[in-house]
Formats: C-alpha cells, sequence, structure tokens
C-alpha cells in the first residue's frame, strides 16, 4: 500500500499558535510518499533513499526508544494505545520533495503517512480520519517526547487545502475553500535557527505578556485593540513594545485573511490576489522587523521575487534560516529564476491535497 501525504506553508498567525492564538495554513504540492507491504516476519524495514539511510527494529521492540525523536516507534506505540494490533512486520520505501529541515513540514508529513500506513496495515483497522490522523501524529511527534510545538503542522498536512486552526479555548479546525494561485517557495538553503528564534519570539512574547498583564489586568491577546498598546510604553522598552505590537497586528492581520479567503468570488479575482499578498508582506515585515525570523540572503532572494511580479510573501516556519514563499499567480517561472539568482531553490507550487492512499508500486501494485 502507498500513502503520501504533502507538506505545508503558513498564511497567517506565524509565530502565534504557541501563545494560542489562531493559524491559517495551506497544503503544497510537494509530498512524502511511503510505499510498503506486509513482511512475514516481525521485522519493520523502513528503507530511506533520499537520506540514504535505511531503518529496522522489531514490532517487539518499540519501547523504549533508542534514538532521539525516534517517531517511527513512537507512532506505533501511539496507535496501540488506541487499540490497534499488529501481527506481522513491515518493508516500506519512503520518498519526497519536500525540501528537508526547512519549514515546510516535512517531518510532520511523513509521520502522517506512516500513521496512515499503519492503520491501513494493522489487523483491525480504524480508518482515521484526516483530522484524527493529525491528532496521533502530533502525539507522536510532540506529545510523546515533551517537546514545544502545536498542531497546525498535524492537522495541515493531514487535511490539506487550507484550513483555519484555533487551539484556544479548545480546538476547533474549519476548512477554507479559496481558489489560490501559484506560490513559489524559496528555500535559503540555510540551516533554521529554531532555538534561537524561539527564545525571543515565544519566550520573550510571553514574558512581555507577564509584564503586561501584571500592569492591567484587562489586557487580553486575543482581544486588546492594537491601539491601547501604545500606553505600555511606560513600562516596555522598545523592543518590548514592538515585538508587543507586532503580535497584535499579526493577529489582527490573520482575521483580515480569513474573511478574504472566506468571501472570494471569481469576479474580484485581480483585486483579490494584490489583497491577499500585501497582507502575507505585511505579515512578513512584522517577522522580520520585530520577531527577526529573516537573514538578509532571505530579504534578498524576497526582493528579488517581488520585483520579479510576485504580490507578496513571508519568510516560513520557524526562521532564522530555512525557506520563504511568494505568491505568484503571474510569472512563476520568471520568479522562480530571480529567487535562484539570488543563491536559493525555488520550487513552484500550489495549494494540494492531504493525506491519501495511492497505486502502490509494490509487489505488483498491491
Amino acid at each position: 500500500m502507498k500513502v503520501s501525504t504533502p507538506g505545508r506553508i503558513c498564511l497567517f498567525g506565524e509565530h502565534q499558535d504557541y501563545l494560542g492564538l489562531p493559524v491559517i495554513a495551506a497544503a503544497i504540492s510537494r509530498r512524502i510518499s511511503l510505499d510498503g507491504d506486509y513482511r512475514d516476519d516481525d521485522q519493520v524495514i523502513l528503507h530511506l533513499p533520499d537520506l540514504h539511510q535505511t531503518e529496522s527494529f522489531s514490532l517487539k521492540e518499540t519501547f523504549p526508544y533508542v534514538v532521539q525523536r525516534d517517531y517511527f516507534r513512537s507512532t506505533i506505540n501511539v496507535l496501540k494505545r488506541k487499540g490497534l494490533t499488529f501481527s506481522k512486520g513491515f518493508e516500506c520505501v519512503i520518498h519526497g520533495n519536500i525540501p528537508i529541515n526547512s519549514g515546510t513540514s516535512s517531518s510532520s508529513a511523513l509521520i502522517v503517512s506512516w500513521a496512515h500506513f499503519l492503520d491501513k496495515m494493522s489487523d483491525n483497522p480504524q480508518h482515521f480520519t484526516p483530522k484524527e490522523l493529525g491528532e496521533i501524529a502530533n502525539m507522536a511527534e510532540v506529545l510523546e517526547f515533551g517537546e514545544p510545538g502545536g498542531m497546525m503542522d498535524h492537522y495541515s498536512t493531514a487535511i490539506g487545502n487550507v484550513i483555519y486552526l484555533e487551539s484556544t479555548p479548545e480546538i476547533m479546525v474549519e476548512a477554507l475553500t479559496p481558489q489560490l494561485g501559484t506560490f513559489v517557495l524559496g528555500d535559503s538553503l540555510e540551516p533554521k535557527d529554531t532555538l534561537g528564534i524561539l527564545a525571543r519570539c515565544r519566550y520573550g512574547m510571553e514574558d512581555v505578556i507577564r509584564k503586561v498583564t501584571a500592569e492591567d489586568s484587562t489586557f487580553s491577546i486575543f482581544t486588546t485593540p492594537y491601539e491601547q498598546s501604545a500606553a505600555y510604553s511606560r513600562f516596555l522598552s522598545d523592543d518590548e513594545l514592538g515585538l508587543l505590537q507586532a503580535n497584535i497586528e499579526d493577529r489582527d492581520i490573520l482575521i483580515e485573511g480569513k474573511k478574504l479567503l472566506s468571501r472570494q468570488s471569481v469576479s474580484d479575482r485581480g483585486q483579490f490576489d494584490s489583497h491577499f499578498g500585501a497582507l502575507l508582506y505585511k505579515h512578513y515585515k512584522n517577522l522580520r522587523d520585530f520577531k527577526r525570523t529573516s537573514t538578509p540572503k532571505i530579504e534578498r532572494m524576497m526582493n528579488a521575487a517581488l520585483g520579479a511580479g510576485a504580490l507578496g510573501g513571508k519568510i516560513n516556519g520557524s526562521g532564522g534560516g530555512g525557506c520563504m514563499f511568494v505568491y505568484a499567480p503571474d510569472h512563476a517561472e520568471r520568479v522562480a529564476e530571480a529567487i535562484e539568482r539570488e543563491g536559493g531553490k525555488s520550487y513552484i507550487i500550489t495549494v494540494d491535497y492531504g493525506t491519501v492512499e495511492e497505486k502502490s508500486t509494490v509487489n505488483g501494485g498491491k
């Protein structure tokens, strides 16, 4: 059986989900596929030719974990707790064309594919919904190892297309159905500075919220108007105030973006594209100037893409390296070439469907 799952980009709400704020994400037409069949023993053998690696273990040896972030074993353990049983091992080949370690959720797409495959190949398949597969992947990748992280990556890759995700006061996922044009993804080929960025964007912002709440008990990151934030300059540094205002403005950009994506009509195509691109770039400027997630190279790639006809874009993922993307419903090839002239690796992408079963090439397509 073969399963494939897309990567994702975050359209609005970057570096906000861990504050309890909503996000809007889109699955992309770069995917990871897992193609496999049963074995006659209890061995699990996973061939990863893109990484020149092979992993193997027995179904009897899924715990304790033997390597850091032992996601293949952890997914089996999560599914076992949900009642699935496995009497035979598996041999699989895993291929993908999602940029790795670049903020496009390659690891989440892999674990969603693995969970989907295991469900279908178990002794007692539960036929989990895409939403449920996203939750299982989050358990296996984040909760099982006590790591920080939201559920955007897992829900987005599992469900596909464009989703709006709220995590407070409870998880709520809404499918959006805009007719979006072409994007161009640009990999800076620079390693991400995930820990350094988190120190500022998450922990730094949480500290700012504590300071503000201690002075103003009515403050809420969810509802306090942007205009009110100026009053906090009496006890916040310029840097802290800038970070706070960027987060409040990004919250409002998402609200405007959701309204735009929800009311789109064919008749306002040009106006929609321009407005959508402008919102993306407005979000990018806050990420660049106040959350400091961009790099000089990504800024050059962005400027080159805009100069070649892109309507807007932003850095994607944790930042400090990794990927950016731009919205380029026209001139996508010209935009991709402009990004590559600045030393990036470009990919022309569209919004894509979520995790699915496909025709297998293993054992004659079984």
